[in-house]
């Protein structure tokens, strides 16, 4: 009888977990109606978020579910998300393959923006792969993406709490801005 009673809770458990794990396909779907299959946007206005780092994604998405958001679309989108939801979110993305999209870019702009990109090094990583887990990987990313976003940073539009950033963009041009996001776009291929 014990023992019965001990297997039906270890299946229930497996059951659960795998229902769980179904959820959050269903649910991740949602995300690659914009971000693309397996979280590789195709859309270069829309950052892929499939290898993105966990805690990384994690954060953003708590941010958008907590109000400190600058994208109404995200924001409308995670409100209803619970907490649990939103970290299985961020792993099941996390565990997917980072793919750096296809795009076409000016080689002149890539070169003209590699050494201004240097000051992004320290947190970014040389070649846009940073390594904390906390600090989003950058290369093969929406060139596009990267300088809308890094041009929100810059205007306060996007809150950042690492002010050390926050001066150093506010040192690049909008040109050198295109510049080094054309750089990391480039990286990872």
């Amino acid at each position: 009888m014990r023992y019965h009673v001990v297997l039906g809770m270890i299946l229930a458990g497996f059951l659960g977990s795998a229902q769980a794990a179904d959820r959050i396909e269903e649910v991740a779907e949602t995300c690659n109606a914009c971000h693309g299959a397996n979280g590789v946007s195709e859309n270069p206005a829309i950052p892929s978020i499939g290898g993105q780092h966990e805690s990384y994604l994690k954060k953003v998405l708590l941010d958008w579910k907590n109000g400190v958001s600058h994208s109404e679309t995200m924001a409308s989108l995670i409100k209803d998300y619970s907490v649990e939801q939103i970290a299985a979110l961020a792993a099941y993305f996390a565990k997917k393959p980072w793919t750096p999209v296809a795009q076409k870019l000016d080689a002149n702009l890539v070169k003209l923006g590699e050494n201004p990109a240097r000051r992004c090094a320290a947190c970014h990583g040389d070649k846009g792969a940073s390594h904390d887990g906390e600090t989003p990987n950058l290369n093969g990313q929406w060139a596009e993406y990267l300088e809308m976003d890094t041009l929100k940073i810059r205007d306060g539009i996007i809150p950042v709490t690492d002010q050390r950033m926050v001066k150093a963009i506010k040192r690049l041009s909008a040109e050198e801005i295109k510049a080094v996001a054309a750089f990391f776009a480039s990286q990872g291929k």
